[in-house]
């Protein structure tokens, strides 16, 4: 049966190298060496990642193209809309072009091909928000009245309105972006929208420079009894990673596991089965990480999978 995905607001735990850090906590952890397996399965991920020339030579984002540029100021129904991609542009959006652009490497720069607003804006547009009971359509237009009500009165509904972002402005910049090589600066269209208080960019790097991320070699032998997999990484901040890993609804016990390598960083986490009857869904757990050193410029991949993570915001 397929599982389902539900995302649910769980407590971080910690990890540094591949052991679990204390926890403030009174209720013990499993120990570390319950699940041996970890390594074994981890450095035959960190052996077989072999990326070609490309990902130290290109451009390979590890990160989603649309990039929040400081706090948003996110109300839910603004929260709901960048997350659907729900715009409305107020403003003429150029059409050409740009001349090429450069993203800037710890290790040098490239020059790119761009795309002009226009095409940046249609990426980033993903359609109109559905209609929603009870509430306008549109900004300024009164709830309907409640039928029967006295004098027609108004519906106490919420007074936001169902309404994509609006984009009143856009120029040309640039934006931190995880990459293959580290954390570069990559030309993007920043809009700046009414109702949120930070632009969002949509990275401007035409299709053709983007290089893919390579397939992973998975192990032979199947996943390890109580090993679970790393989903995504939500932020890398130095020698911290906050990664999702992904649990069975009814797993106890989660322990944030990693092997450090100079070249590679490969993640995972232990966890304590259930024996009795439970649901089939996937639990998404965010745990924290902490490297002996800054992630710089290694990859991080999944312990099952052997797939490098990108950071999502979704």
């Amino acid at each position: 049966m397929r599982r389902m995905v539900t995302l649910l607001s769980l407590s971080l735990l910690v990890a540094a190298g591949c052991a679990p850090a204390g926890s403030e906590s009174d209720v013990a952890l499993p120990s570390r060496d319950t699940w041996p397996a970890f390594d074994e399965r981890a450095a035959q991920v960190a052996e077989a990642w072999r990326p070609d020339p490309r990902w130290k030579s290109g451009y390979v984002p590890l990160q989603e193209p649309t990039v929040l540029v400081g706090k948003p100021g996110f109300s839910p129904d603004t929260e709901t809309a960048f997350r659907a991609g729900w715009y409305r542009d107020q403003i003429p959006l150029p059409t050409a072009r740009p001349a090429d652009g450069t993203i800037r490497f710890p290790d040098g720069t490239l020059s790119v091909p761009l795309v002009a607003a226009a095409e940046a804006y249609r990426q980033l547009d993903q359609g109109d928000p559905p209609p929603c009971d009870g509430r306008p359509k549109d900004p300024g237009t009164p709830p309907p009245a409640t039928p029967g009500g006295p004098d027609g009165a108004v519906s106490s509904a919420p007074q936001t309105a169902c309404v994509p972002l609006t984009v009143t402005a856009v120029e040309l910049g640039a934006v931190p972006v995880r990459t293959s090589r580290g954390e570069a600066q990559v030309p993007a269209w920043l809009f700046t929208v009414d109702e949120l208080t930070a632009r969002v960019a949509r990275l401007a790097v035409a299709p053709a420079a983007v290089g893919t991320v390579p397939q992973p070699t998975l192990p032979p032998a199947p996943a390890p009894e109580g090993v679970v997999g790393a989903q995504d990484l939500r932020a890398v901040d130095g020698a911290t990673l906050t990664v999702r890993l992904g649990l069975g609804a009814c797993d106890t016990g989660t322990t944030p596991l990693v092997l450090e390598r100079d070249d590679v960083v490969v993640v995972g986490g232990g966890v304590i089965r259930s024996t009795g009857v439970c649901t089939d869904q996937l639990v998404l757990e965010p745990v924290t990480v902490r490297l002996a050193t800054p992630l710089g410029e290694r990859p991080v991949l999944d312990v099952l999978t052997g797939a490098p993570l990108r950071i999502t915001t979704g």
